[in-house]
């Protein structure tokens, strides 16, 4: 929500410069043509003044386009990571087929969101990558030294991650 409204006042801002410099550029044309002279300094000092005046409001405004699109971009992927944490927790177990298909994503994304979701310490269970399903443990149940999925001897992979050296199962904590 808040995205949107920076995007939109950054729209509005680039309007307003844009019609600035336009309006500033009329006033100086219509107040030098009447001078008998044709020397043409007001005009370009009324044009060079309206940009001047302008230029903050363009940039401010595009400033604020940027960014609500990269917020938009990042609360996406929020999105996305609380509908797997969410689907996880409630079935227990999901398919990582299931879930590149309800969030129209891919499986590299969903591995990537899995290992954010890990590393901000919101998700505890195990995934097997090579069957492709990924399950919600609690962190009680995945003490000890053996994987869940075959019971082999587990290692250390990184933070928060264990990875069976038998069926390739990496254990998140």
């Amino acid at each position: 929500m808040i995205s949107r409204s920076g995007r939109l006042v950054g729209i509005i801002l680039v309007i307003v410069g844009i019609l600035v410099c336009l309006g500033g550029s009329a006033v100086a044309y219509t107040s030098t043509r009447n001078v008998e002279t044709n020397a043409a300094g007001g005009f370009v000092l009324g044009v060079v003044l309206s940009i001047f005046i302008a230029v903050p409001f363009v940039g401010v405004g595009i400033y604020l386009v940027m960014r609500g699109r990269a917020e938009e971009a990042e609360m996406a992927d929020v999105g996305r990571q609380r509908k797997i944490l969410d689907m996880v927790k409630t079935r227990g177990q999901v398919d990582i087929t299931d879930l590149v298909f309800e969030l129209k994503s891919t499986s590299n994304q969903v591995r990537d969101d899995v290992y954010k979701l890990v590393g901000m310490e919101l998700f505890t269970g195990y995934v097997n990558w090579d069957d492709g399903v990924l399950y919600s443990k609690e962190a009680s149940q995945l003490t000890g030294n053996k994987c869940p999925n075959c019971g082999g001897e587990q290692e250390f992979a990184g933070k928060g991650v264990i990875t069976c050296r038998y069926c390739g199962t990496d254990v998140f904590l």
